[in-house]
């Protein structure tokens, strides 16, 4: 399969003519980021994956576009009835060519006064695992870690990278770094992958990988 980084922590995934896009929210710029796709996959609710209208722009482009999300995105597509499948963890299926298996249930602790939304990670095809915002361990070749987030600190991100030990991991979720931010995440993510041996990197928007 091909796996395209977009905007944050969007990615695009191509296999056999076919596309499944996990977590187009508002800080995905890209216009064409659902072109073509059959499937969306969201993790969570927050706007920075989750942007409800243009997943209703996607669904009447596509007739056969159907999103599958945990409760607490669902609650908020209702309107797109049966195209909307709630999936929790423990679910096995298949979109769009994928097969995926659900890991996790809910966000990671972010802020005292405010309980954790829904959150499913995604595990594709047994290749890549998208946590979302969790840092749910799952034996996974390639991982696509937060590079950043309010809620993650650099110690946390080590400490996921080498509890999770893939062989690939790839930063995404960094749309809210600026120029410097983004080597300091460089740094961390190079000195990690001399000590691991594993491929371990940033991915910029427009990047792809075969896998």
């Amino acid at each position: 399969m091909r796996l395209t980084k977009l905007g944050h922590a969007c990615v695009r995934l191509e296999k056999d003519g076919r596309v499944l896009v996990i977590d187009p929210g508002a800080m995905t710029p890209e216009p064409d980021a659902l072109d073509g796709a059959e499937a969306v996959l969201v993790t969570h609710e927050h706007f920075d994956h989750f942007e409800p209208g243009r997943l209703r722009e996607a669904a009447e482009a596509e007739p056969r576009l159907t999103v599958y999300t945990c409760p607490g995105v669902a609650r908020r597509l209702g309107e797109l009835g049966e195209r909307v499948q709630v999936v929790r963890e423990g679910d096995t299926f298949t979109a769009a060519g994928f097969d995926l298996t659900v890991f996790g249930e809910k966000h990671h602790f972010s802020h005292p006064d405010a309980a954790p939304v829904d959150n499913v990670g995604f595990l594709v095809d047994n290749e890549v695992f998208h946590p979302g915002d969790a840092l749910t361990v799952v034996d996974a070749p390639t991982v696509l870690v937060a590079g950043q987030a309010p809620w993650m600190t650099v110690p946390d991100l080590v400490a996921y990278l080498r509890t999770a030990a893939p062989l690939r991991a790839y930063a995404v979720h960094d749309g809210l770094m600026n120029e410097w931010g983004l080597q300091v995440l460089d740094g961390v993510l190079a000195m990690e992958a001399e000590r691991s041996g594993a491929d371990i990197r940033r991915l910029k928007p427009g990047e792809s990988v075969e896998l």
